[in-house]
């Protein structure tokens, strides 16, 4: 009995770690970080507030926790369909079904790129563990598809950063360039008119 406890113990435990991230990632979406308490956060976790400082140390942890782990299921997505992509021009399906993952996971989308703008500290993780490292990886895919001469030789990193920032702005396209109850026909639309401006331009071809 003793062992099966002991086996369990670390289950319950995660379960409740998660608890506390998908009550943060609600109430920091909907209330702001500084406008939810530790006391908030416990009330909707469902967990005594001293059970909250057990698993993180202060309420800016659970706010880097969510951000960057939200960050990195947003960097897996995104660059696993670059991997399985079959055409290069595919890069409009991507965004399209990037745009629509934001449009689901709002709550996610708002702490990760709101309150990124306001906490310098969580900045700098982000850049550093997600950013970057989804430049790095855009970076060398662009690279492999110039010398496929797919596309025109420039340089590609220049190219990852133009691809990565379009991509964020893409994620705040649900509250900004397009209305929050945007059809997914007009979000398909956005997509692909932003993915054909990175590949083609904007100039009238001479």
């Amino acid at each position: 009995m003793g062992i099966l406890q002991k086996n369990l113990q670390p289950q319950s435990e995660d379960a409740t770690r998660t608890r506390i991230i998908k009550a943060a990632q609600k109430l920091f979406a909907r209330q702001g970080y500084d406008g939810t308490t530790t006391r908030d956060l416990a009330a909707a976790a469902g967990v005594a507030e001293g059970t909250v400082f057990r698993h993180f140390p202060s309420k800016k942890a659970i706010l880097i926790e969510v951000a960057t782990q939200g960050w990195v299921e947003i960097l897996t997505d995104l660059l696993t369909e670059l991997s399985e992509m079959g055409s290069y021009e595919a890069v409009g399906q991507v965004m399209r079904r990037r745009m629509l993952n934001f449009h689901k996971n709002g709550d996610l989308m708002r702490v990760c790129f709101m309150e990124a703008q306001f906490h310098e500290d969580l900045r700098d993780r982000v850049q550093s563990e997600v950013i970057d490292k989804m430049t790095n990886v855009a970076e060398a895919f662009f690279e492999t598809a110039m010398e496929k001469g797919i596309y025109r030789k420039m340089n590609p990193r220049i190219v990852a950063q133009v691809f990565v920032g379009m991509f964020a702005i893409a994620g705040f396209s649900h509250n900004t360039i397009m209305e929050p109850q945007a059809s997914p026909q007009v979000m398909k639309e956005m997509a692909e008119g932003i993915a054909d401006i990175f590949l083609n331009g904007v100039l009238a071809k001479g």
